[in-house]
């Protein structure tokens, strides 16, 4: 057994020896899920948004000044929780502390937040370049994808989609400079037989990434793309 699989089954084996503690505030887990009550309760649900990007609004609308102005290639999108306390605390551990806990709280709660519009025939998870997929260990997209997958029955493939170059992280970048990062950064490595897939990611922002990926899969011959994510983030200074 390799020393990563020891160190998950020994993870496993410790949540039926001792009580899950919540990943956020340290209290008691709920119902074997290192989340507590409150912690749970307080995941911001996304339920007025854009029709078209998910962007939290004060009230929902069909489509955004921003979508107006900009095309979405996708057909739909499901977005169900906003970027913000706690779920951003989990999504930090989950990304950038190799904290597969956290992914696996993130996953349980966007299985709870209810089934998708549709659902496609394939998930295919926005893929990291290699040397970012080295150095972090995983893909937050894929393991987050997975869940998904077994929930409704509906395969994952990770080598569709690939990243033909290496870019900046977006987190880095304003709006507009994360479009010209990830302009033709993906391309598909087979074309799937599948016509009808979802995109899943962790985090929209801008949904620069995402569009990227739309195009590359419609440029191929597939009729239908939809958008997956965990969470959108607000516009600076909170909802408007």
């Amino acid at each position: 057994m390799d020393a990563s699989r020891f160190t998950r089954w020994i993870a496993a084996a410790g949540r039926f020896v001792l009580p899950p503690r919540c990943l956020v505030c340290g209290d008691q887990g709920n119902e074997a899920r290192e989340l507590c009550r409150a912690c749970y309760a307080a995941l911001p649900r996304n339920l007025a948004c854009c029709g078209r990007c998910a962007l939290p609004l004060p009230t929902p609308i069909a489509e955004c000044d921003a979508c107006r102005m900009a095309s979405r290639p996708w057909a739909d999108l499901w977005v169900p929780y906003e970027y913000g306390w706690p779920l951003d605390s989990l999504e930090t551990r989950f990304k950038f502390a190799g904290s597969l806990a956290a992914g696996r709280v993130l996953a349980d709660a966007w299985m709870d937040a209810g089934p998708p519009p549709s659902v496609p025939e394939l998930l295919l998870p926005v893929p990291l370049h290699l040397s970012r997929l080295r150095s972090r260990g995983y893909n937050q997209a894929l393991e987050l994808a997975r869940p998904m997958g077994r929930r409704y029955r509906v395969p994952v493939n990770h080598d569709v989609l690939y990243r033909a170059r290496r870019t900046d992280a977006q987190s880095e970048l304003d709006a507009a400079a994360r479009l010209g990062n990830v302009r033709g950064a993906f391309a598909v490595r087979r074309v799937p037989v599948q016509k009808h897939v979802a995109i899943v990611d962790d985090v929209m922002t801008t949904g620069a990434t995402l569009i990227e990926c739309t195009k590359a899969l419609l440029a191929v011959g597939i009729e239908r793309v939809d958008v997956w994510a965990l969470a959108r983030t607000p516009l600076p200074g909170g909802r408007q």
